[in-house]
């Protein structure tokens, strides 16, 4: 009889709380990189093919909601219950520069050509930080509806998007005009929005549903009832043709895009999923879970036979990233061992 095959995660450890945000920077000459927000405050840096910890960010004094890498994965962001967003060099671990808010800050999101910082939260206000001037004040879009949960730039950054944690649909600005353009329409609030790496699809969570939208016109592509609430979603990038889905269930969910059928099921975390996210050339994807960990997937299963598991792989969340042990950390990924290194695509 033949054997089913089982998907066996890489196991990466060294958050003390909750993981509740995951995001990937493109390919790099270096590879590409996994950024993780928690609960502990500590956002977390790591190689994206292997999963191995390369540093820790330390500063905030609050829950970390959102981070994320520019796009040479140079400098990191991140978004905190301390009332900051916070400018990192990816490289050493400093703090660049500390951006003050009123109230939580939620989300964050760098914008396509590194230049600005689009932040948002509970004040209900989106603001646009000019990186290049990191003392000055930000642009302010302040006609939400309500405390903002996910922000994101499209159409070359011509356009932004944000969704609301108390209030369904996600808002459409224009930043020439500063005003909403379009409203996605939704029966709940939404909790993740994904811009796909080609710039054509939006795919959003909300409730128990995963939907996609066309991001040049925002008309509806696509909508799938899933088998619970969902936090969050992600579209394979390289085909398009399978996206995953993950939430309170605890199970990684991966589905047909074209059909809705549901291709595998993995399991493994012990709390609700909170993010799931594709890496960039789709050979694998992230989940991060309330029980603190984040589990690295190979998109085709392979059984137990097959695979290495690789054991927690990350020291005490407590060590500082430090420029030597970032350095030779990439200095490895340059050199790389055969097999390990990827080309820029």
């Amino acid at each position: 009889m033949e054997k089913k095959k089982v998907a066996v995660p890489l196991v990466c450890h060294g958050h003390s709380r909750p993981v509740v945000d995951l995001f990937y920077s493109p390919i790099t000459p270096d590879g590409f990189f996994l950024i993780s927000a928690s609960k502990d405050s500590t956002p977390m840096l790591r190689n994206g093919e292997t999963g191995d910890w390369i540093g820790t960010f330390e500063g905030h004094k609050g829950a970390v909601w959102s981070s994320c890498l520019d796009t040479n994965a140079l400098r990191a962001a991140s978004a905190s219950a301390d009332f900051s967003a916070k400018l990192w060099n990816a490289l050493t671990g400093d703090e660049l520069h500390s951006f003050e808010h009123k109230h939580i800050v939620r989300a964050c999101a760098f914008s396509e050509d590194t230049h600005h910082l689009l932040t948002g939260g509970m004040e209900k206000i989106l603001r646009i930080f000019d990186l290049n001037r990191l003392d000055a004040a930000p642009r302010e879009v302040d006609n939400s509806p309500g405390s903002i949960r996910t922000v994101a730039w499209l159409q070359s950054d011509q356009t932004i998007l944000s969704s609301c944690t108390d209030t369904n649909g996600v808002r459409l600005w224009d930043l020439r005009s500063g005003k909403i353009v379009q409203i996605l329409e939704t029966k709940s609030p939404v909790t993740s929005a994904e811009v796909s790496c080609d710039g054509r699809y939006i795919t959003t969570a909300d409730g128990s549903t995963v939907k996609f939208w066309d991001s040049n016109h925002f008309g509806l592509v696509k909508s799938y009832d899933m088998p619970c609430n969902v936090e969050s979603a992600s579209l394979e990038p390289k085909n398009g043709n399978k996206f995953i889905a993950g939430g309170e269930d605890m199970w990684v969910h991966v589905f047909d895009f074209h059909t809705g059928e549901e291709l595998g099921c993995n399991k493994g975390h012990h709390g609700p999923v909170h993010c799931v996210r594709f890496a960039p050339g789709g050979e694998s994807y992230a989940s991060g879970s309330e029980d603190g960990t984040i589990r690295i997937w190979q998109t085709s299963s392979v059984t137990p036979e097959e695979s290495d598991p690789v054991p927690g792989n990350a020291p005490n969340p407590k060590v500082k990233a430090v420029a030597d042990e970032v350095y030779r950390k990439l200095q490895s990924l340059q050199v790389g061992k055969e097999g390990n290194t990827v080309e820029r695509g």
